[in-house]
């Protein structure tokens, strides 16, 4: 089965990404032993493309959380927290006249 984005074929997941975002994924992840400098200058430039893209944010977070399910799908198993029922103080309320 092929994938296609913006016409053109995507053989890899990381082929995916770069297509879909428009950018490469090493770009916002980085790369094993790069350099403070390197490092410096690869996120300076991802913050110019979000700043022309505010927009990009988002497709980046849905993206890292497909990723995510894909990969991890138990991370997403989450239990939702019971709160206790508020209580309400009984008594009398100050200032009022009898």
């Amino acid at each position: 089965m092929k994938t296609i984005v913006a016409g053109r074929r995507a053989d890899t997941p990381t082929d995916f990404a770069e297509l879909a975002l428009g950018t490469p994924p090493e770009l916002w992840l980085g790369v094993e032993g790069e350099s403070a400098e390197e490092r410096a200058a690869r996120l300076d430039a991802a913050r110019d493309i979000l700043a022309d893209d505010p927009g990009m944010t988002d497709e980046l977070v849905r993206l890292a959380a497909e990723a995510i399910e894909a990969s991890a799908p138990e991370l997403f198993n989450i239990v939702p927290l019971v709160r206790p029922a508020a209580r309400r103080r009984r008594g009398t309320r100050a200032g009022v006249a009898a």
